[in-house]
């Protein structure tokens, strides 16, 4: 018995690659719709003689409701850290920040402005575009 490697195209008896259709990219991740089609599946081939039992019935549903409220729980964070880093970096002008540069490169200056462009956001100093992860200290400004 000989083990083939696995073909981009279906391979027919005679060791032909047959044309094929779209290939579907398999999902990584099982959402709701997923976990719902899998249990609509087992109720619609179960035995009827031997149903599903109701306690595993309910704790797949349990499983599921646990799934959603972790997807959303991970979104709230997700978004939380985003807004978080935003007003980090607002409450960074007119300071004197110092950085340190994904090439090495260090320098301190005044934050004149930020921009939100990117996932972390930028803040100016000077004629650089620093992200918010690159700034290393900061120094309140002067009292007037």
């Amino acid at each position: 018995m000989t083990i083939q490697p696995i073909a981009s195209q279906p391979v027919t008896a005679a060791g032909e690659a047959s044309q094929a259709s779209a290939v579907r990219t398999p999902s990584q991740t099982m959402d709701a719709n997923v976990f719902m089609s899998l249990l609509v599946t087992q109720l619609k081939n179960q035995n009827p003689s031997a149903p599903m039992d109701t306690n595993q019935m309910m704790s797949q549903t349990l499983q599921l409701s646990m799934m959603e409220k972790m997807t959303e729980l991970t979104t709230n964070s997700k978004e939380g850290f985003s807004l978080q880093m935003r007003t980090a970096a607002a409450q960074l002008i007119g300071h004197s920040v110092g950085y340190t540069l994904a090439d090495g490169t260090t320098g301190t200056g005044i934050a004149s402005s930020v921009t939100y462009a990117g996932s972390v956001p930028s803040v100016t100093v000077g004629d650089h575009s620093v992200p918010l992860d690159s700034i290393t200290g900061l120094t309140a400004p002067a009292a007037s």
